[in-house]
């Protein structure tokens, strides 16, 4: 089977992604499989800037046809932010899931609510002469207050989503893998790899 690199070495993102390609006939890798150690400096000014540049790199240091992503959280009460900056947005070193959603909650204390949201993401699939082709998703919801579920990662706990009513934390991988922005984008992109690939 052909190989692909997922380029992450996010547990949470390599485990939803790898749940989402399984039907496919490929032969999934990650970094840590192949003893990469990539510092991708994400610094472009687009979610498809950085998922290029993640992807591109992952591509030519493996020799593989490699997928990445980019992803954030725009909250309307703060202007869209975090955004691209949604890993970095929390000022503290080494600042944990726990305390990025601390920090935004912090910023949004005292703004009316709801507080509308959506997490959008950008898949990029490149080979290894650097041609990237792109997919996108977004979900969405509402930041609440108090933190609920344990199956997510990042701002999941206090993203609310109407239809089903609940966190994104609180969703099952299946439910996760039919309604979420990575999800989304990682679909749209299923057809990007089955022409690649020939399948």
């Amino acid at each position: 089977m052909p190989d692909l690199l997922i380029a992450t070495n996010n547990k949470g993102k390599l485990a939803e992604i790898k749940a989402l390609l399984v039907a496919l006939d490929l032969t999934l890798h990650t970094p840590s499989e192949l003893g990469l150690r990539l510092e991708i400096a994400e610094d472009g000014q687009t979610y498809a800037e950085n998922a290029s540049l993640k992807a591109v790199a992952f591509a030519q240091a493996s020799g593989m046809v490699a997928l990445g992503d980019d992803s954030g959280l725009e909250v309307d009460a703060l202007g869209g932010r975090p955004g691209l900056h949604s890993h970095r947005f929390c000022p503290i070193p080494n600042a944990t899931d726990a305390d990025r959603r601390a920090y935004l909650l912090e910023r949004l204390r005292g703004k009316p609510r709801p507080w509308t949201a959506r997490f959008r993401a950008t898949v990029a699939i490149a080979s290894p002469e650097g041609m990237a082709r792109l997919a996108t998703g977004q979900c969405e919801g509402e930041i609440i207050p108090e933190e609920r579920g344990s199956n997510g990662f990042g701002y999941d706990p206090i993203f609310f989503i109407a239809e089903p009513g609940r966190t994104m934390a609180q969703l099952s991988m299946d439910e996760k893998n039919r309604l979420s922005h990575r999800a989304l984008a990682v679909q749209n992109a299923i057809p990007i790899l089955k022409e690649i690939f020939g399948l």
